[in-house]
């Protein structure tokens, strides 16, 4: 396969590229930039928020304490990023888009990664849940705080449409949910802003989801070999890793480990991203899209990985599961950062005075749902340090997330 035919160095833009110019607009209506399109002015809003830099000390799998070297959700932010670029690049559409929602799409992540959400969700039962997708939805359209005429971050339609959507459909054409009941978050902005809830995301879109699959399938193998959780013995397990080891071995017999990780990894990555290209530009072929709506509409996900890399994906996804992600000592810190969330939250249940600041004004007046939602706002915003230090404050013991 060569670079012709994945498309690099085209340049010209596709018919079923999303337009900055013909953008549909955002909730509240700004003058054009002079000098930046819509969504480099959305990609821009994003880097410069509040939220963004919170992604430097929220945990990815590792708390982030525990090694300058293991991913956050800032620099597995910033990887994804980049091979979602690479994707619309290749594919010649709107690599501004393409990053933006990239840079987006992990916002609404809690303190300790999962660990956080499923214990909020947990908590929030009843009224509303909590899904990360939806607080991402949430920060960047009402609770940033930053500009005089609006609150959130006033984002174009389409790069709301892919921070939603960019995981798929949301709802079938009967208006139910395709897998469970529409986050709460969603379903509110979405009667102020319709998002088309029942059609796909344009091709930027999906090109950032399944960045985000590549970079953290990669990632955080390189994350379990630097923490000793994994060896390159155990990754001999999964055929596709197996045949990068040996390969890479086999070119570098003397090459010390740590390079020989990085070879895999490199890889890995440039496997994943030209079989994507590929299958998608098949998918592009056979659809012959005119515009971003053909795309919307399609039957199916365009940018994908084929079926022969769908399995080698649920294969490495298997094998992290068992062998990282419920490894004893990783459950073990996730068992204690719950404790902390859970913590946290019933303390401010009990005393909403306790977050001082705006998240406190005026929460006396609001009904349970409302209170809740406020107080599970205030969590999810922390970073795993603040938590950590917001608990020591306030109780006489905090666990050691080591």
């Amino acid at each position: 396969m060569d670079r012709d035919s994945l498309g690099f160095g085209t340049g010209e833009r596709a018919p079923w590229a999303c337009d900055p110019a013909h953008s549909r607009g955002r909730l509240y209506r700004e003058p054009a930039s002079p000098t930046r399109s819509e969504f480099q002015r959305d990609r821009d809003r994003i880097i410069h928020s509040t939220a963004f830099r919170r992604l430097k000390h929220k945990t990815q799998v590792f708390v982030a304490h525990e090694g300058d070297h293991y991913r956050t959700r800032l620099t597995h932010t910033i990887e994804v990023a980049q091979i979602a670029r690479a994707l619309a690049r290749a594919l010649r559409v709107d690599e501004d888009l393409a990053e933006g929602v990239a840079l987006v799409h992990d916002f609404g992540h809690t303190p300790f990664g999962h660990t956080g959400e499923d214990v909020l969700d947990e908590l929030m039962r009843g009224r509303g849940g909590f899904d990360h997708n939806a607080q991402s939805l949430r920060i960047v359209t009402v609770l940033e705080r930053r500009y005089a005429e609006f609150d959130g971050l006033n984002l174009s339609w389409e790069t709301l449409e892919g921070l939603v959507k960019h995981n798929g459909p949301l709802v079938g054409a009967d208006g139910t949910g395709i897998k469970g009941d529409v986050p709460r978050p969603i379903l509110d902005y979405n009667a102020v802003n319709d998002l088309e809830l029942s059609s796909h995301a344009g091709v930027e879109a999906q090109s950032a989801a399944i960045a985000d699959d590549i970079a953290y399938n990669t990632h955080d193998i390189d994350d379990g070999l630097r923490s000793g959780l994994l060896t390159l013995e155990m990754l001999e397990g999964v055929d596709f890793l197996f045949d990068l080891i040996r390969q890479t071995k086999a070119r570098y017999p003397r090459l010390e480990e740590s390079r020989i990780i990085h070879e895999i990894m490199r890889r890995q990555i440039t496997l994943m991203v030209e079989d994507v290209i590929g299958f998608a530009q098949d998918r592009l072929r056979t659809l012959d899209p005119r515009s971003p709506d053909d795309i919307r509409h399609a039957d199916g996900a365009v940018v994908s990985f084929s079926p022969q890399m769908r399995g080698v994906d649920r294969e490495i996804k298997d094998f992290l599961y068992v062998h990282m992600y419920r490894h004893p000592d990783v459950m073990r810190i996730r068992e204690s950062a719950a404790q902390v969330v859970r913590d946290l939250f019933c303390a401010y249940s009990e005393n909403p005075d306790l977050m001082g600041g705006h998240w406190s004004h005026g929460i006396a007046n609001l009904d349970s749902p409302a209170k809740k939602r406020r107080i599970a706002d205030y969590l999810a915003g922390m970073t795993d340090n603040f938590a950590l230090e917001q608990h020591r404050r306030l109780f006489d013991h905090t666990p050691e997330l080591r």
